[in-house]
């Protein structure tokens, strides 16, 4: 589906897929999970599933002949940082709208982790004192006026990359890589589990896996704590990006499936709930996740397993799309493990 679109290449490859035996034992056994490694898929500032889409977006910038990547998220925002690293490897410069997005006190929240990295690579950071929201944000056009008043060339990437123009593409070529692997390995996945806030991740797996009838297979986990307006964001992306890929089938609301009780208390904060499940991950497979979006999939994934949500026997793929980095800014939560 993807064949008539520009790449630049920014990844490893496909991603690995491995398989989760002790957490699937430590869950009764009767369902088989494996998780599919984007958290592993380049070596641009630890990665992550932000950079598969921006194999896509960046061939448009370097036609625009854009100087500078111009985009925005939380404090902690991992797409941030996917960009800077990516502004680096391009030899661009980068703007950053870093806004207030979690309800959070830790004394380096704003020091370290993913905000921490993208210092280090070069990025002008502008923090923003505004909460959170996955829509366009005045901030951001600000920053790309400002640019322009200096005599630069800014490139708009929006929050997540998500409503961007082809911010889907990066994971309808995820699901065609799954299809590969499935052949490979002689199975079939029964369902993906994919975080969802900003979209164009949940968005693209669902175009990709409508190919093959499975777009009610994709999962999405909510950790916006705002479900209607990301259902909805959803929505949209899948459906222009199935209409920009041809995929030859309407995509409706029933195609987006996205389980609204794991966000809780709200955005970037982490439950007692989403804090088992990442020491859960952690002692049972050594596999690492986020307080903001990868532990409430997987708090999810974990709960709807234990309420026999899938039948006996299934084989589900939880999406791990990286975030690690943030964790460090909430070092006292894990302080003692």
């Amino acid at each position: 589906m993807l064949e008539k679109f520009e790449r630049y290449p920014l990844t490893f490859g496909p991603t690995p897929i491995e398989k989760l035996s002790r957490l699937s034992d430590y869950l009764g056994g009767n369902i088989e999970i494996f998780a599919k490694r984007e958290d592993c898929n380049s070596g641009l500032a630890c990665g992550g599933n932000k950079i598969r889409k921006l194999e896509y977006i960046v061939p448009d910038a370097i036609a625009t002949n854009a100087d500078t990547l111009v985009t925005i998220g939380g404090v902690q925002s991992n797409h941030t940082r996917q960009v800077a690293a990516v502004a680096a490897k391009l030899g661009m410069k980068c703007r950053l709208v870093q806004e207030g997005w979690v309800p959070f006190e830790d004394a380096v929240y704003d020091r370290v982790g993913n905000i921490l990295m993208s210092r280090i690579m070069g990025a002008e950071i502008q923090l923003v004192n505004e909460g959170f929201d996955i829509g366009i944000r005045e901030s951001w056009t600000r920053a790309l006026d400002d640019v322009k008043a200096k005599g630069g060339k800014p490139y708009a990437i929006p929050a997540g990359a998500s409503v961007h123009k082809l911010g889907g593409l990066g994971y309808v070529g995820f699901a065609e890589e799954v299809r590969a692997q499935e052949a490979e390995m002689g199975l079939t996945f029964d369902c993906v589990i994919v975080c969802s806030v900003t979209g164009s991740t949940h968005a693209g797996m669902i175009v990709g896996f409508a190919k093959d009838g499975r777009a009610r297979n994709v999962i999405g986990i909510d950790a916006s704590g705002t479900p209607v307006q990301t259902k909805a964001q959803v929505l949209d992306i899948a459906q222009k990006t199935a209409s920009l890929v041809a995929l030859g089938r309407d995509i409706s609301a029933e195609d987006v499936i996205l389980k609204e009780d794991y966000a809780y208390p709200c955005y970037g904060v982490p439950s007692e709930e989403t804090n088992e499940a990442i020491r859960l991950c952690a002692r049972t497979e050594g596999m690492i996740t986020d307080p903001v979006y990868e532990g409430k999939s997987l708090q999810g994934m974990i709960d709807l397993v234990r309420k026999d949500y899938f039948p006996a026997g299934s084989k589900i793929l939880y999406a791990h799309l990286g975030g690690v980095p943030a964790i460090n800014a909430y070092s006292y939560i894990y302080r003692n493990g």
